[in-house]
């Protein structure tokens, strides 16, 4: 399981819809709106996911 990094749900990396990559990591959302927060400025919360 990954953790959204936006609001810190478990996401299933198998099932996932929403999903981006930056600076060679894929980040897993839980929601449409949480990949558009990430998607804006992914620099702010590269780190906060806790996979």
């Amino acid at each position: 399981m990954a953790i959204d990094p936006i609001c810190k749900m478990d996401v299933d990396e198998k099932t996932a819809k929403w999903k981006s990559d930056y600076q060679g990591k894929t980040y897993y959302f839980c929601a449409p709106g949480c990949k558009k927060t990430f998607d804006a400025d992914p620099a702010k919360y590269k780190d906060k996911d806790r996979k």
